[in-house]
C-alpha cells in the first residue's frame, strides 16, 4: 500500500474527480478528510465508501475561497488526524454546467478565481508552514493540460487564466518549501465528470477524435496519478505539472 497509514485531506472531494482521489487515497492506504462546500449527502457517502476499504474519514464541510473556512478546515484536519501528510487542493468552480454557463462572463471569472486559485494558494499557505515544521508533507494541485497550448472559447479563457495561475504557483510554491515539502500538480484533460457525461453527441466525437488513446479520460486515471505523486514513489519528483490527458498535449 503506497500510502499506507498517511493522512489526507481532499478538498472538493464530494464528487467528480475529487470523490475518486479520495477513494484511491483511501485504497493505498491513506485516513482521510472528505472536503466539501454544499454537498453534505454526497460527502457522507464518500465517507462511507472509505470506511468500507477499512480507513478512517470525515466529511468536513468549507468554503475554501473563504479565509476563515480554510482556518476551520485546516485546523479540524489536523486536530482530528494529527500532523496531515497529503493535501490535495481539487476544488473548483463550476463554470461549465447549466445553468452555471449562463451567467455572466465576469461573474464567473469572480468565481473561478475565487475558488482554483484563491482556495488553492490560501490552503497551501496554511498546510505548507505546518509540513515544514512537521518536516515532511505532499501538496497536490490541479490544473489543465489545454493552459499549455491554449483553446478557443470564452469558458476555455477562464479556465486557463485560472488553471494557468494554479500551474505557475505549484512551481513556485515548490520552491518555497523545499525541501521538506513536495509540491506537484496534474493536468487532466478531458475527463468524463458532470459535463462530460451530458455532452451532445459532436463533442463526444470530437474529444475521441482528438485523444490520441482514443477514449475519454475517467476520474480514476487522474486518481490514479494523484497516489503516485503523493506517494514516497515520487520523492524526488517536485515542482512539476503532470499531463494526465491520453496524450491530447
Amino acid at each position: 500500500m503506497l500510502l499506507k497509514d498517511k493522512r489526507a485531506v481532499v478538498t472538493g472531494a464530494s464528487s467528480g474527480i475529487g470523490r475518486a482521489i479520495a477513494l484511491a487515497l483511501a485504497t493505498a492506504g491513506a485516513d482521510v478528510v472528505v472536503n466539501y462546500r454544499q454537498s453534505a449527502a454526497r460527502a457522507a457517502q464518500v465517507v462511507a465508501e472509505i470506511e468500507q476499504l477499512g480507513r478512517r474519514a470525515w466529511a468536513v464541510p468549507a468554503d475554501v475561497a473563504q479565509a476563515a473556512d480554510v482556518t476551520r478546515l485546516v485546523e479540524t484536519a489536523w486536530q482530528t488526524m494529527g500532523a496531515v501528510s497529503v493535501w490535495v487542493n481539487n476544488a473548483g468552480a463550476d463554470i461549465i454546467t447549466q445553468p452555471h454557463r449562463q451567467r455572466p462572463a465576469a461573474d464567473r471569472l469572480a468565481q473561478v478565481l475565487d475558488v482554483d486559485v484563491r482556495g488553492t494558494v490560501l490552503c497551501s499557505w496554511a498546510v505548507g508552514q505546518r509540513m515544514q515544521q512537521a518536516g515532511s508533507g505532499v501538496i497536490l494541485n490541479i490544473g489543465w493540460d489545454k493552459a499549455w497550448l491554449g483553446m478557443a472559447g470564452e469558458t476555455a479563457e477562464l479556465f486557463a487564466v485560472a488553471k494557468g495561475a494554479v500551474m505557475a504557483f505549484t512551481k513556485s510554491l515548490a520552491r518555497t518549501l523545499a525541501p521538506q515539502v513536495r509540491v506537484n500538480c496534474l493536468a487532466p484533460g478531458w475527463v468524463q465528470t458532470a459535463w462530460g457525461e451530458t455532452a451532445s453527441s459532436p463533442w463526444q466525437e470530437r474529444v475521441i477524435g482528438e485523444t490520441p488513446l482514443g477514449r475519454w479520460g475517467q476520474p480514476e486515471d487522474i486518481a490514479k496519478a494523484a497516489v503516485f505523486l503523493c506517494s514516497d514513489e515520487a520523492a524526488f519528483i517536485t515542482g512539476q505539472i503532470l499531463n494526465v490527458n491520453g496524450g491530447v498535449v
